[in-house]
């Protein structure tokens, strides 16, 4: 079993502080909501755990191991999904997701092609990313999880520019990654229906932070 543990951690961005003495636990299998009002350290947190930022203080463990001790092990064991979509704008949609299922152990065509059928874009496979509206960038951004496996999903505010079938198959897309032993961490102002979910009130921290 996987376990992803935070302990202490600190983040500062430019003169402020954003958040101290931050905890979690993540194993296989599990999954981590983060909740609080803008500006509380929800994406911040999740750049912490994706190793794109460093704490100020606080350690970041993988079954044991410092993070910082081998960022590139890390990396490629995770999906960060961020605010901005990582779509190429003259690649076509087979392309996109073909480059990044085409890194991984366990991905390529066959598996670019699935990830597409599970969010309802194959019949966008040719068409070049300058073309999509928002909701078709998102869910190409998500089918690339799926297409290029990995154990830890870092989803930001994953659900921008879904429709409501689209958050049911993200729900059901979580569900199977988690049965079949991944972990998830979501930053979310809408809910998303995760089971057993642990939720994390980022909101509660800076209130501590600013007492």
């Amino acid at each position: 079993m996987d376990r992803f543990i935070g302990h202490g951690l600190t983040c500062i961005r430019g003169e402020r502080l954003v958040f101290s003495g931050l905890g979690f636990t993540l194993e296989s299998g599990g999954a981590l909501v983060l909740t609080g009002p803008n500006g509380s350290g929800k994406s911040s947190l999740l750049r912490l755990m994706a190793g794109l930022l460093a704490p100020a203080a606080g350690t970041l463990t993988w079954n044991g191991e410092a993070v910082a001790s081998d960022r590139e092990a890390h990396g490629g064991r995770l999906h960060y999904v961020g605010h901005l979509d990582a779509v190429k704008p003259v690649l076509s949609v087979m392309e996109n997701v073909a480059f990044w299922a085409n890194l991984r152990p366990g991905g390529g065509p066959a598996a670019a092609e699935a990830a597409l059928a599970v969010f309802g874009i194959e019949h966008l496979a040719g068409v070049p990313g300058r073309f999509l509206s928002a909701g078709q960038r998102r869910r190409v951004n998500l089918a690339r999880i799926l297409a290029a496996p990995a154990p830890l999903w870092l989803l930001d505010e994953p659900t921008t520019a879904l429709d409501r079938a689209a958050v049911a198959t993200l729900e059901a897309a979580i569900a199977s990654h988690r049965q079949a032993g991944g972990m998830v961490a979501a930053a979310t102002h809408t809910p998303l229906s995760l089971g057993s979910a642990q939720t994390l009130d980022l909101g509660a921290f800076e209130t501590e932070v600013a007492a």
